[in-house]
């Protein structure tokens, strides 16, 4: 499919041009500020499917709306003299259903789509898009998100008049995924359509603020958000984006002795930390138990002796490892443990801890193998 995107230089459009040029079935096409309207007929004539992104946001005059107007009636007398059917994505907003000048343009712009397909019979899907967010947004023009993440991420300040103005937002991945899923649709769809974007998430830019800080935080206190779903994952993707170039890399603490080195990674608000610690060559670490931690070992490199003894019977085991064969090695409640260097290079090993640890109740006591 040969797919025209129009504004591809903006926000959306980078990442849908990414996305697109991703799979081998699509050919992509671009309009840009850089391109003149009579180039609009020849980039018509040669793709299948049309992307509208281009439009007018954030103007010094309200006056200039009326270029998501003009933009929109160029491109579809552009169709109309190609006389070819095509499937159209219309990026509108929400702002759309509200009588002010930006949501006017808008709905102006979709009105003349309705006209095109009146005439071509082909499709147009019109996407009232609440604010999107996500990597490449410009910072301090038309998205909170963009701005507050490029701020914070540089020590600067952001300014909140009302923490409690709700906030509705799609992310730019998900835009990008609704986007092709309706141009590779079979679906037998004619006319004007109306799409949405899912999922939808609803915040506060209160709360907004205080996710993005609580991001900034990590690096200071090792214990990470759940960003492995929904809207933290989004966020906290794009947080990490406007990071400079110059903050890819962060410092850990080290604590270090005669034995080697013990660092701490990331810790998590219920499923633990990573660490990880070395030994030089016979070195033994370790020498107690707990009652209910439990941690995972993983020799990255070496070779490792873990010796176990039961607290009440004195049974004892021992099991060896190496870096060569990856092998996970886990403590046992009740269990005295320790692990020696055995090898004749130093040892490196990688650790779990299902709980953080706590100096004021370590639930580690000292006990010999």
């Amino acid at each position: 499919m040969r797919v025209l995107i129009t504004g591809a230089d903006g926000f959306i459009g980078k990442n849908l041009q990414v996305r697109l040029r991703e799979f081998s079935k699509f050919e992509v096409s671009i309009f840009t500020r850089r391109d003149s309207e009579s180039d609009l007929l020849e980039k018509i004539s040669q793709v299948d499917a049309v992307v509208h992104l281009a439009g007018i946001n954030r103007p010094k005059d309200v006056g200039e709306f009326s270029g998501n107007l003009d933009v929109t009636k160029s491109l579809c007398q552009a169709i109309l003299e190609s006389h070819k059917k095509l499937k159209i994505v219309f990026a509108s907003s929400q702002q759309a259903g509200l009588d002010n000048p930006y949501g006017q343009s808008k709905r102006n712009a979709e009105n003349v789509f309705r006209q095109l397909v009146e005439q071509t019979k082909g499709t147009v899907a019109i996407y009232r898009l609440p604010g999107v967010f996500g990597k490449w947004c410009k910072p301090n023009y038309n998205s909170v998100v963009a701005t507050f993440c490029h701020n914070l991420a540089r020590d600067m300040s952001v300014e909140i008049h009302s923490p409690d103005a709700p906030l509705n937002l799609v992310y730019v991945d998900d835009v990008v995924e609704s986007f092709i899923n309706f141009l590779t649709s079979d679906a037998e769809e004619e006319g004007v359509l109306s799409k949405e974007v899912a999922p939808v998430y609803h915040t506060t830019v209160g709360k907004l603020r205080d996710q993005l800080l609580a991001f900034k935080e990590v690096r200071s206190t090792l214990v990470t958000e759940r960003v492995g779903t929904g809207l933290t994952r989004a966020l906290y993707s794009t947080y990490v984006s406007y990071l400079p170039v110059d903050q890819f890399v962060y410092s850990v603490p080290k604590y270090g002795d005669q034995r080697g080195v013990f660092v701490e990674m990331l810790k998590t608000p219920d499923s633990g930390q990573f660490s990880f610690f070395t030994a030089h060559p016979g070195i033994t670490r370790g020498g107690h138990y707990h009652h209910s931690k439990t941690e995972k070992f993983l020799v990255i490199k070496g070779r490792a002796k873990f010796g176990f003894r039961h607290i009440l019977t004195d049974e004892k085991i021992y099991i060896e490892v190496s870096g060569e064969d990856p092998q996970i090695v886990e403590t046992i409640p009740g269990w005295a443990h320790d692990i020696t260097n055995i090898g004749q290079e130093e040892m490196i090993v990688m650790l779990w801890a299902n709980e953080i640890f706590q100096r004021s109740a370590p639930d580690t006591i000292a006990s010999e193998v």
